[in-house]
């Protein structure tokens, strides 16, 4: 496919809508550095966290949302197992998939998540095989929309369409990209980054039984009122500690019960065993056990509310998970630098300049990064010069909900 038609393509058009010539322009830059006139084309969209902070990892309930900003890559295949890809301001790296075993060194590298998505396809019976890749992004890095789950999926989805006839559904793609994450790369994420990334739209994601989580797709209508993310200037490096000790404190409290996740314990018998669990294992792991339950009642109130097109009540409950995540699962700064608090500086003022209107949460794993804010129309540019003011230009980041999945640009 050449870049005519492209963007001739109702797939293209639909993606999108009025950004096609800024779109154009990056597929266009994609395609020279590949050094071809013709390729095939893949755009994955990042995804936000709606609600369900820190739940999806103990088989809990979530609703996230893939949104406008994507992964794109301009791709052809090889007849080698050589996986070649040259990411915008990255450089190039080249992997050789017939080795599909962990590479210790390979930790928290892009080379270890192409190795362990091709491990995981190879597993499920899928064949893999090489591909030249240019891929570009505008999903920030380290911007809390999931940039990471977003190349999972690219790297699955390119390995679906050419080796496997698109065998594997979204929500396969998905699995296999977070068995990657925890497995080569060495990160112990939940499913939710994956599938929102995969699946488009608005989605509701129960995990109880993780290998067939149910997905439900809904509308979320806010007319009057802009979607965005808040920038601190925070860095995810060195926080993997933080990150991790959130689903490993949980755990330790249902291995309490003879359980390996949350999900498996009722509140009844987390605040009955409330006094055992402080001698055993302190404060913190039952405010996390505590949210987690919270956070579960939360997300289901907030679909109800979504579906039935209640505003306020589907504010009120992203405001009191915000709330939660502040005070019981404390992701909000690291223990590290206790004087570097952008998430809880961003989501106060977001709350004062909104004046009781609107919403503002942590958005994504927290401890530094981003925040999320549901911002009235009315109020936006004084809301955005805030927060520029505070965290600086370009700190504030609107979103739009894609509706379109991880795709192959087609005719």
């Amino acid at each position: 496919m050449n870049i005519k038609s492209l963007c001739e393509s109702k797939t293209f058009a639909a993606l999108y809508k009025s950004n096609a010539a800024q779109a154009k322009a990056r597929y266009e830059r994609a395609l020279a550095a590949l050094g071809r006139d013709e390729a095939d084309f893949f755009s994955v969209p990042g995804r936000t966290e709606i609600i369900g902070n820190h739940t999806d990892h103990n088989h809990g309930m979530v609703m996230a949302a893939s949104v406008g900003l994507d992964i794109i890559a301009a791709v052809y295949p090889t007849d080698d197992n050589i996986v070649r890809i040259e990411s915008e301001g990255f450089g190039r790296e080249e992997i050789d998939i017939s080795d599909l075993s962990v590479h210790e060194e390979e930790k928290f590298t892009s080379a270890a998540i192409v190795r362990g998505v091709a491990s995981a396809i190879a597993e499920n019976g899928g064949k893999t095989g090489g591909f030249t890749a240019y891929i570009t992004s505008d999903v920030p890095g380290g911007s809390g929309l999931s940039s990471s789950a977003a190349y999972e999926n690219m790297i699955g989805t390119i390995l679906n369409s050419y080796y496997n006839n698109n065998k594997f559904s979204q929500v396969d793609i998905a699995r296999m990209s977070q068995r990657a994450e925890n497995c080569h790369f060495g990160k112990p994420c939940g499913l939710m980054d994956q599938i929102a990334c995969a699946v488009g739209g608005l989605v509701f994601i129960d995990f109880a039984d993780p290998a067939a989580p149910v997905v439900k797709r809904t509308d979320l209508h806010l007319d009057g009122y802009r979607l965005c993310i808040i920038r601190t200037g925070g860095s995810h490096a060195d926080l993997n500690e933080d990150y991790a000790s959130v689903p490993a404190e949980m755990k330790a409290v249902a291995a309490c019960f003879g359980k390996s996740v949350l999900r498996e314990v009722s509140e009844d018998e987390l605040i009955t065993a409330v006094p055992a669990l402080r001698k055993k294992l302190g404060d913190r792991a039952i405010l996390r056990a505590l949210h987690f339950m919270s956070e579960n009642k939360r997300v289901e109130k907030a679909l109800a509310a979504a579906e039935a097109g209640d505003t306020d009540a589907f504010l009120a409950e992203i405001n009191a998970s915000g709330t939660s995540s502040a005070i019981a699962l404390q992701n909000y700064f690291t223990c590290k630098a206790p004087a570097e608090q952008g998430i809880t500086l961003a989501v106060t003022l977001a709350r004062e300049i909104m004046g009781g209107k609107g919403a503002a949460r942590v958005h994504g794993g927290g401890f530094a990064g981003t925040a999320q804010a549901f911002v009235p129309e009315e109020i936006f540019d004084k809301f955005v010069a805030a927060m520029e003011g505070a965290f600086g230009k370009g700190a504030v980041v609107a979103l739009e909900i894609r509706n379109e999945s991880a795709t192959r640009i087609s005719d």
